[in-house]
């Protein structure tokens, strides 16, 4: 199935919907445990930070090592960052944008 298709059925709609309506950090993790296993977000999580270690120029065996994910998986992040739908470089550059606007931790 492409995204394309993907996001015109309800329930995916509707879940992507509802994600962009969350607004806080809170809210968000509270939603993502509810809706998640505990295993289901730390796969998730290290996806995204292969993704990242991936653009920082990272090898696979660092990344692996690192994020305890497959070889196989990593791979399939790199093609998706290379030939996917750019979600995991907008995703990265708001988190680079966000952190490089957060205020500096207070003693």
């Amino acid at each position: 199935m492409n995204s394309t298709t993907l996001w015109k059925q309800d329930l995916p709609a509707q879940l992507a919907d509802t994600l962009r309506s969350i607004d806080t950090l809170g809210d968000m993790q509270s939603f993502l445990r509810d809706i998640l296993t505990e295993k289901e977000i730390i796969e998730i999580s290290s996806r995204l930070e292969a993704a990242r270690m991936l653009k920082s120029g990272k090898t696979y065996a660092e990344i692996t090592s690192s994020t305890k994910l497959s070889s196989r998986t990593v791979a399939r992040i790199n093609e998706w960052l290379k030939n996917g739908e750019n979600g995991y470089e907008k995703a990265l550059a708001r988190i680079a944008d966000h952190h490089s606007h957060t205020s500096p931790a207070r003693d």
